[in-house]
């Protein structure tokens, strides 16, 4: 009974070229942890508002932190140490007594420093990339549910929350591959109302759920009520 009503529903009577879908966001997403880490944070209040650049979730980042200047630290050490050991070559290539085993073996000393730097480079660059991470804000969504609670340990790929973008309103309908030229080029109407509105995207491929049938995207502008049930025609 339950297919049955959402056949009706969202693929509705093809004959008559109406269709019904519901009002939804223009993009919904489903934000996942990409490190490790206790939630420390987490901003209740946001849920079922507009976030706008507010923080939604923190995770413990202390020991990252840490880490990141103790490494910040090392690095240092070692381009100062990097500097005395090319001084050394210079007073070598200076000196006639030198051998040529000794330069290269300073060179070489020169060559595991310099690596040793590069990788402390990447080192920072993943610990201020993690330390990033850790923070997870909003600039301008609508934040739908918060699924994780203080305390919390996650891992990559934890869900977190659903924001929702409000900007412009979708509706999403599947139409059978022979009527989707029928469709093209006919004006659109909305509860019998007609509209200015136009097909924004016909994809290419059926649907995996609506089998032989072809998802039709159409945005709305200056949505006032989401998630209502509209009907669509085509004249």
């Amino acid at each position: 009974m339950k297919y049955i009503v959402s056949f009706l529903f969202m693929v509705s009577s093809i004959l008559a070229n109406d269709y019904y879908a519901k009002l939804e966001p223009i993009n919904t997403y489903n934000v996942k942890a990409s490190v490790s880490g206790k939630v420390i944070f987490v901003n209740e209040k946001i849920k079922s508002n507009i976030s706008r650049n507010n923080i939604i979730i923190k995770i413990d980042n202390k020991i990252n932190k840490i880490e990141l200047a103790q490494t910040r630290i090392k690095r240092s050490n070692l381009k100062k140490i990097l500097k005395i050991q090319k001084d050394i070559l210079n007073s070598f290539n200076k000196v006639s007594s030198k051998s040529k085993l000794d330069k290269d073996a300073q060179k070489i000393t020169i060559l595991n420093t310099q690596s040793t730097i590069s990788d402390l480079n990447i080192r920072i660059a993943t610990l201020e990339d993690t330390i990033k991470n850790k923070i997870l804000k909003e600039k301008n969504a609508y934040i739908s549910d918060i699924i994780i609670k203080k305390g919390d340990y996650v891992n990559p790929g934890t869900p977190l929350y659903t924001a929702q973008d409000l900007s412009k309103g979708k509706l999403e309908i599947f139409v059978s591959f022979d009527d989707i030229d029928k469709i093209k080029d006919k004006e659109i109407y909305v509860n019998d109302i007609k509209t200015s509105l136009e097909i924004n995207n016909i994809y290419k491929t059926a649907d995996t759920k609506h089998i032989s049938a072809y998802k039709v995207e159409i945005f709305v502008d200056d949505v006032i009520t989401f998630s209502k049930l509209v009907k669509i025609t085509f004249k």
